[in-house]
């Protein structure tokens, strides 16, 4: 009688696996999926890979204050200065997710507002 429930068991967690199997296979070929995927891949080409956080955008004067007040209450963080003419952005970090970006976002949003994601460019 064990020897009936143990094999119909086995028999059955087989069967079970074997269904699963074949829906993976069924999506990976669902058309829905390929276009997504060739939609992510294009999008990676125009913008490339990764994020950052925007901290400032405006005047040079505002803009390395506020550089110098974020590296006195996060000093493990590096910070990028860039002038695109006519106003200076202050900008941190280089996050693989955006998930990870907003993570970070949180943490600084305490001390410092305005703050917003930013993806990176090739």
């Amino acid at each position: 009688m064990r020897k009936n429930a143990f094999i119909l068991f086995f028999i059955l967690a087989f069967s079970v696996s074997n269904i699963d199997l074949i829906a993976q296979n069924k999506t990976k070929s669902n058309d829905k999926v390929a276009r997504l995927i060739a939609k992510k891949r294009a999008f990676n080409k125009e913008f490339g890979y990764g994020y950052c956080i925007q901290l400032y955008y405006g005047d040079e004067v505002d803009a390395r204050n506020l550089k110098s007040e974020f590296e006195l209450t996060f000093p493990k963080v590096s910070l990028k200065l860039n002038y695109e003419q006519p106003y200076w952005k202050v900008l941190t970090g280089n996050y693989k997710t955006k998930l990870e970006a907003d993570k970070a976002m949180l943490l600084y949003s305490e001390k410092f507002s305005g703050l917003i994601v930013i993806p990176l460019g090739k």
